[in-house]
């Protein structure tokens, strides 16, 4: 996965993936502050640290491989700057995105910060986060909209690129997936969308002055055109459905309780005998 990672970490650095990189960070502060637990694991994307403003006491930065990235280590992280230190966090461990190094039902957040994009399964990598959570556990995950001015832009640019002409305006091996077919991925592994958003409504552009004179289709794109923003943004909750063991109904039967039987009067039934009335007509 080395072409796609250094494709969206060179991409992040223009003026629109500045303007992308600044809405997701609000985005990732607000959905992961409540979120409590124990271990949190942020799923690639060195840039920004998604778990910044989370409290648990156990947070991992995974990435699928090394190259384009740049490791903290202790005599390197002197050379870097304060707002570097502050947006990117230390390298916890290389893996495959598909084939997590924890157990079942042991993590209570991951976060997939354009993970989805540049997974060559997209649908391993989901099944093996369902694996890894908790029951009740959740994942945050970001993802650029096919459906908005950004996506309509990168299919025109992909057409003029196979006739010869042309450059792409988002990273080239990001393959973007839909936020309905994203949420029936989700549907299958049995999560729960509990909210999701979008943002970033000004036009594809690359000039970072014409970006700004754009601002005012933030507010605009949001009211009229809520779901055609160029980014998305979903929570959703790991769902474990309860079941109960019926036991045969012949094994430990209760014993039914005899019922109360009516006896009857035998001083009433001697006064009403055929004999009795007898012996009173005589006398």
């Amino acid at each position: 996965m080395s072409s796609e990672i250094i494709g969206l970490t060179d991409w992040l650095k223009t003026p629109p993936g500045e303007y992308l990189l600044a809405w997701e960070r609000e985005r990732f502060d607000e959905a992961v502050a409540d979120i409590f637990g124990f271990h949190a694991l942020q799923l690639g994307l060195q840039d920004m640290d998604t778990l910044r403003s989370n409290r648990m006491p156990h947070q991992w930065l995974a990435l699928d491989s090394m190259h384009g990235t740049t490791v903290n280590a202790p005599e390197a992280s002197l050379n870097l700057s304060h707002q570097s230190l502050q947006s990117s966090r230390c390298i916890s461990l290389l893996t495959h995105s598909a084939a997590l190094p924890f157990p079942a039902n042991s993590l209570d957040l991951v976060v997939l910060p354009h993970t989805l994009e540049v997974s060559h399964d997209p649908h391993a990598t989901l099944r093996e986060v369902e694996r890894v959570l908790v029951p009740e556990g959740r994942v945050v995950i970001s993802g650029l909209n096919p459906a908005s001015l950004w996506g309509l832009r990168q299919q025109r640019a992909q057409l003029c690129k196979r006739l010869g002409f042309g450059k792409l305006f988002l990273p080239e091996h990001a393959d973007l997936i839909g936020h309905w077919r994203l949420r029936d991925w989700l549907r299958l592994l049995s999560f729960e969308v509990e909210s999701a958003q979008f943002g970033c409504y000004r036009p594809a552009i690359d000039n970072a002055r014409w970006l700004g004179r754009f601002a005012w289709m933030d507010v605009a794109g949001a009211r009229w055109l809520p779901i055609f923003g160029a980014v998305y943004f979903l929570v959703a909750t790991k769902r474990v459905r309860g079941m109960r063991l019926l036991e045969p109904s012949w094994k430990d039967r209760a014993a039914r309780a005899p019922a109360p039987a009516v006896v009857a009067n035998r001083h009433q039934t001697r006064s009403t005998s055929p004999s009795s009335l007898t012996d009173t007509t005589n006398s």
